[in-house]
């Protein structure tokens, strides 16, 4: 191979020089194009949903608290007949859940729980959507563990085809209130509504974790 110095004369360089010089210089371009940033830059996205098992447990011990209330338990019974009283027994009239949770025949929740409260120590309280959870989906909260209550709250086929969103305005449910506002002798649920409500939404927004069995 002939190549020209600075001079004018030429030189003769090797074949296999120059074969080596021409890989040489393939190394080096391939090299410099590594460092170059002509690929587009892939947007990284955080989720904005806080999950903290330990802050999501602690949460939920509130949550629990309340639901096991008389005031929340009552309507959640295990059985078809609704609970009564502080102490969770069953209803003196003996009503019937029904498959609507409204009552069966002319035994109707409405019979007796009426649009407010009726005034009078330990007379019923009142609600116009006053219901057990219907037949096909009980939503049972007597006699279940936190675990277990956790786990049928946030499942779909359990609590109404609720997802997170639906779950957190259901804190404001007009008979979800009503637990706070029970009538004349009866104990309210052991944390205000503010609080119960705060609780539940971190509880779902950290992650919806169960405590352990």
């Amino acid at each position: 191979m002939k190549q020209k110095s600075e001079n004018g004369m030429k030189l003769f360089v090797p074949k296999k020089a120059a074969t080596v010089l021409s890989i040489f210089i393939f190394i080096v371009a391939v090299g410099a194009s590594a460092f170059r940033n002509d690929a587009p830059v892939k947007q990284i996205t955080f989720s904005t949903i806080n999950r903290d098992s330990v802050e999501s447990v602690q949460a939920f011990e509130i949550v629990y608290k309340t639901l096991m209330s008389p005031r929340c338990m009552n309507c959640h019974p295990a059985g078809d007949v609704p609970l009564q009283g502080d102490d969770s027994h069953l209803h003196a009239m003996g009503p019937k859940r029904g498959l609507d949770g409204k009552g069966v025949y002319a035994m109707k929740c409405s019979n007796c729980h009426q649009e407010t409260n009726i005034a009078g120590l330990h007379m019923p309280p009142g609600n116009p959507e006053w219901h057990l959870p219907p037949a096909a989906m009980k939503m049972v909260f007597q006699g279940k563990s936190a675990h277990e209550l956790a786990k049928q709250l946030v499942d779909k086929k359990q609590n109404g085809n609720k997802d997170i969103k639906k779950l957190i305005e259901h804190a404001d449910d007009g008979l979800v209130l009503a637990g706070w506002d029970p009538g004349e002798g009866r104990t309210l649920p052991p944390v205000t509504h503010a609080e119960f409500k705060k609780a539940w939404i971190t509880w779902l927004q950290s992650g919806a974790y169960a405590p352990k069995k």
